[in-house]
């Protein structure tokens, strides 16, 4: 990298990094100190600063030596992750699902703010604007929402304010418009919603109130629009989390029973539809978040293991 650089005042590297280098070109005792690399043995380093401002970071490094003093000051800009504003819905809300369908915009349905809201808005990646489409036919939030194989959005569930529902619907985002489909066999709050690979939508856990949770799961079938009971989980279980492997099988982990809150998990098998339980999470979670990995593994954080402590933990399946 710093290969004749006797007759130049700076260089280049591949990494377009600048080295300047100081040293005395007429004085035959001090040509040593311009050659192609820097005795480590005779060299201290007597200072490294680093700062960064707005996403560049400079870092200047001064090596003293007997006979010379070099510097070496590189600066690159690194491109730092950015959060921006873009258009505000038109009714605040939470309790809500988000989904994108087709052409690329998101779905947002139901949620509450005061009341339970059957309202629905359309975000457009390419103006960063929301447009309202048509509602659903019932109020809902704690729902799920699953875009299927067809395009169709199905919403299952969640809660009214008044009662929990075992209904869902339908968004067809080529017309804008909401259907009625087949009720669950059970209402559910606090849910899953699993796409699997055969097309069907595996729904598990939740339950009638927030305090009281089912072990029960059952199946959507999108051809039929009719529901069928599946394998029940070993334990009852709502606020977990659902992950659908690279094998195909769905991974529930943690969430709140009806005796407390968990850290065990289990998997579903489609093709048996019957759950098996594997390892537990290192801490009881509920209210958490999951995610799969690149690598195939899933990502667990956050959540709680009690009604007043939170977790900043995280840990691998």
């Amino acid at each position: 990298m710093f290969a004749n650089v006797c007759n130049k005042d700076s260089i280049k590297s591949s990494e377009n990094t600048t080295a300047t280098v100081i040293c005395y070109k007429n004085d035959p005792q001090l040509i040593p100190a311009c050659s192609s690399t820097v005795d480590q043995e005779t060299t201290s380093i007597s200072s490294v600063v680093t700062s960064s401002i707005q996403g560049v970071v400079s870092t200047t490094t001064t090596t003293t030596s007997s006979t010379s003093t070099t510097t070496f000051t590189t600066s690159s800009t690194i491109s730092m992750p950015q959060w921006t504003m873009t258009g505000s819905m038109s009714i605040a809300k939470y309790g809500h699902t988000a989904s994108t369908v087709a052409n690329g915009s998101v779905l947002v349905a139901g949620g509450r703010d005061g009341p339970a809201l059957n309202s629905v808005e359309l975000y457009n990646p390419a103006t960063g604007t929301w447009t309202t489409t048509e509602s659903m036919n019932g109020a809902r939030y704690f729902h799920t929402a699953s875009t299927l194989a067809n395009g169709l959005v199905l919403v299952t569930g969640g809660t009214n304010a008044s009662a929990y529902l075992n209904s869902a619907e339908l968004y067809n985002a080529s017309t804008g418009a909401w259907s009625t489909t087949g009720n669950m066999n059970a209402a559910r709050g606090y849910h899953t919603a699993s796409l699997l690979a055969n097309g069907e939508v595996l729904i598990a856990g939740g339950g009638p109130s927030s305090v009281s949770v089912l072990n029960s799961a059952e199946l959507y079938n999108p051809s039929t629009g009719a529901w069928i009971t599946t394998g029940s989980m070993s334990i009852a279980r709502g606020y977990h989390t659902a992950s659908i492997l690279a094998n195909g099988s769905v991974l529930v982990a943690g969430g709140f029973s009806n005796s407390g809150f968990l850290s065990s998990a289990e998997l579903y098998n489609p093709s048996t539809g019957t759950w098996t339980t594997t390892g537990y999470m290192s801490v009881p979670r509920f209210c958490h978040t999951a995610c799969l990995l690149a690598n195939g593994k899933v990502l667990v954080a956050g959540g709680a293991n009690s009604l007043s402590v939170n977790s900043n933990g995280a840990e691998l399946y």
